[in-house]
């Protein structure tokens, strides 16, 4: 897909990957519609790009956020791709959490972007060629302790994708997802960047998740799985789940301690 002169919708754009991201799609020529809840880091990321770039400011848990996005996609005479970034990171052991957390982190991560797909799908067919991104996690195909309901939003959001992918395969819409692995941004709380070092596990920048994010929308793929060994996790879970579970029950002591 061509960047260069494409009106793309970011959402979660005032967070650490999303500034990376719009700051990549900006290096690439493409006009963004930067969507967040923070007024102020929107506006402070606009100053940073270059292009000349909109501020949407809606909360995509809502159903008037969501309605303000499409307007002003209709507005800007449509768009060529959506990135559904905006996403919530809560760990704790699943009986320890609250209602609203788990309520609040199954909305965010898979029950608005579905939504907001929704909506704009119809908007997106008419183009000759569009896509959409949903970017996920390593642990939407691999169940971790102390991260159960991040997990459960990020296993639908992975199964919400690949089965959109089929319906509109005979349209100009393609549908893709990225799963990064760890990634130092505000999203970790202490905890989980303590814990991250505890267990050894690699974490990228937000950087390159962007530049993952461009080289598939750039390819020919479906979809894309950042980091060695997560990788190899991934499909040995899928094939041999047997030893995934043994290595992640061993840890759980590790994990129990960073947890609230």
């Amino acid at each position: 897909m061509k960047l260069n002169g494409s009106t793309i919708l970011l959402t979660g754009a005032s967070g650490g990957i999303g500034a990376a991201v719009a700051k990549a799609l900006d290096q690439q020529g493409a006009q963004l519609l930067l969507v967040g809840r923070n007024e102020q880091a929107l506006k402070t990321l606009k100053k940073r790009l270059s292009g000349k770039h909109l501020i949407v400011l809606a909360d995509i848990n809502t159903q008037e956020g969501r309605e303000q996005i499409v307007q002003q996609c209709t507005q800007c005479n449509g768009i060529d791709l959506m990135i559904n970034l905006a996403g919530i990171l809560d760990f704790g052991f699943f009986e320890q959490q609250s209602d609203h957390c788990i309520e609040q982190t199954l909305t965010t991560n898979l029950v608005s972007p579905m939504l907001l797909c929704h909506r704009l799908i119809p908007i997106l067919k008419q183009r000759e060629e569009a896509a959409i991104v949903n970017v996920g996690s390593t642990f939407g195909s691999i169940g971790h302790p102390g991260f159960t309901t991040y997990c459960a939003s990020k296993f639908g959001l992975r199964g919400f994708t690949e089965a959109l992918r089929r319906e509109l395969a005979d349209t100009s819409i393609r549908v893709l997802y990225l799963a990064p692995r760890a990634t130092d941004t505000r999203l970790n709380s202490d905890a989980v960047t303590a814990l991250n070092s505890a267990l050894g596990n690699k974490t990228d920048s937000p950087e390159q998740v962007a530049n993952e994010l461009i080289s598939l929308v750039s390819s020919n793929q479906h979809q894309r799985y950042m980091g060695w060994p997560e990788k190899l996790f991934v499909w040995l879970n899928a094939l041999f789940p047997s030893l995934v579970h043994g290595a992640l029950i061993k840890k759980i002591p590790i994990i129990r301690q960073f947890s609230k």
